[in-house]
């Protein structure tokens, strides 16, 4: 996922389309492999878009959609594919209908990279642009859910299983026991995450399989390895 904007960059704009992405495909069974925060310049973004579409499935960009003079993402787009920019017959004669007096302001808003395909996007008016494997994406976050939302189905692929572990005891503590567990369990996506000055635990660690069977084996190996005073809850 490449996000653009000097907002981000700067802290005037805290990011959240991230976290939304990270979350709302990993519950339908993909991993997000690389999240860059990039500049609102012409190469930076398309080297990272280059850089993404060639090593990874898929690539999502997130800002710089849009009619103002930072709103470069599509251009680069472009040029991270050596295409060149054109108008959208489809776009155009959305422009015209919902700017009307204001087309010229609106206008870029219509060219794509050649090639581009138009994805349906729910309920909103506005289609998404497709480069190749690359979705391209506002960054005001309403929208950027609505659309992602409509476009998670073509992404859904075998859903990961979990487990959680909740402990009172520190990871120092516990290391040794998550070692032996990946020595016996080496596919399993084993996570560690403390928790500084809950009451009620002090790490909790999650299991994580597309191998439903697998994971049931790695959670009870871990739960009998791990000391019983120590397991607060699991999940």
């Amino acid at each position: 996922m490449v996000v653009v904007g000097n907002e981000i960059l700067s802290g005037k704009v805290q990011d959240s389309n991230s976290y939304f992405a990270a979350r709302e495909l990993r519950k339908i069974g993909v991993a997000l492999k690389r999240v860059a925060v990039v500049p609102d310049e012409l190469k930076p973004i398309a080297d990272e878009v280059a850089y993404c579409a060639r090593t990874f499935d898929f690539a999502l960009t997130s800002g710089g959609v849009g009619p103002t003079h930072d709103d470069i993402t599509l251009e680069a787009v472009a040029l991270a594919f050596g295409r060149r920019l054109v108008v959208h017959p489809e776009l155009e004669r959305m422009i015209r209908e919902h700017f009307k007096e204001r087309i010229e302001t609106g206008m870029r808003m219509a060219e794509v990279p050649e090639g581009a395909v138009l994805n349906a996007a729910g309920n909103l008016r506005y289609p998404t642009v497709q480069l190749e494997n690359v979705y391209i994406l506002p960054g005001i976050p309403q929208i950027f859910e609505s659309k992602l939302t409509a476009l998670l189905g073509r992404f859904a692929t075998d859903p990961y299983f979990i487990h959680a572990i909740y402990t009172s005891a520190g990871e120092g503590t516990i290391a040794e026991y998550l070692n032996r567990c990946l020595l016996s369990y080496p596919d399993l996506l084993l996570g560690s995450y403390p928790r500084i000055g809950d009451p009620e635990y002090r790490v909790k660690l999650t299991l994580e399989s597309k191998d439903g069977s697998y994971l049931e084996r790695a959670f009870r190996y871990l739960l009998e390895l791990l000391p019983e005073e120590v397991v607060v809850k699991t999940e």
